[in-house]
């Protein structure tokens, strides 16, 4: 007789089903992260040989969203993380203490009144793009800790900067590097980065007049917590503090 048979059939009535549970519940988390996450068209988008854009055309949903990055740029990345995740490095896709004191106020309120997310979780919710509620928040713990398992930091990362929205139909870092500032994301300032760090966070503050002072203020606040944290030196923030915001968008090839 196969010796886990023989200890299954030993167990109680209560001690088979508690079993039989636990492996549902395993085999469901191991199956509940779609292979593919984002289900959405993207912008055409031709290039030289020198990845300089040459011509670009919206997608078939009205977005202008770039194809998926496959890197996310040194500055991008280090203004992300500090505003939005900084134990994103350290954790499994949850942050116990943040998501903890977050589904506390949300319990109490009845309604979400705090997010808590970390950037892998923000990731999930953008794929899904469900109406927020404590019911999806625990759905969003729940595949962001199975995505950390199944992918890298740095291609986490990749999806999120490809495809957070900031602000109108322009979703994803390269097409807001190209929109708001005419270049490519590579070639974004500290202050650039900066401000489409903190954009995903409240998007429509590009486009109204008292948003956009908040959004600087926002900005110079992460330039602030970068200098002081020694990512960038003083020098190249008081220089970064004194770039404007963007005005009207850029026209795309």
């Amino acid at each position: 007789m196969n010796p886990i048979y023989k200890f299954f059939k030993r167990l109680s009535v209560t001690k088979k089903v508690m079993t039989i549970s636990i492996a549902l519940l395993m085999i469901g988390y191991i199956f509940c992260l779609p292979r593919q996450l984002f289900h959405v068209p993207y912008s055409t988008v031709v290039t030289d040989r020198n990845e300089e854009l040459l011509g670009a055309r919206i997608a078939s949903d009205g977005q202008w969203r770039f194809p998926p990055r496959k890197t996310t740029p040194e500055k991008i990345k280090q203004c992300l993380i500090t505003f939005e995740d900084k134990h994103f490095y350290h954790h499994w896709g949850v942050n116990p203490l943040s998501t903890g004191r977050a589904l506390y106020q949300n319990l109490k309120n009845k309604r979400v009144v705090s997010g808590g997310s970390t950037l892998t979780m923000q990731t999930i919710r953008l794929a899904r793009n469900k109406p927020r509620t404590i019911g999806e928040k625990v759905i969003e713990m729940i595949w962001a800790t199975r995505l950390e398992f199944r992918t890298s930091k740095e291609e986490i990362l990749s999806m999120y900067v490809s495809h957070a929205p900031f602000g109108g139909n322009v979703v994803g870092l390269d097409a807001a590097a190209w929109r708001y500032f005419g270049h490519s994301a590579e070639d974004l300032s500290w202050a650039e980065s900066a401000m489409l760090a903190v954009l995903p966070n409240a998007p429509a503050m590009i486009h109204l007049s008292k948003g956009r002072k908040t959004l600087l203020s926002k900005r110079n606040r992460l330039l602030k917590q970068l200098f002081e944290e020694e990512i960038i030196d003083a020098s190249t923030y008081e220089l970064a503090i004194s770039e404007p915001l963007p005005d009207e968008p850029h026209p795309l090839p």
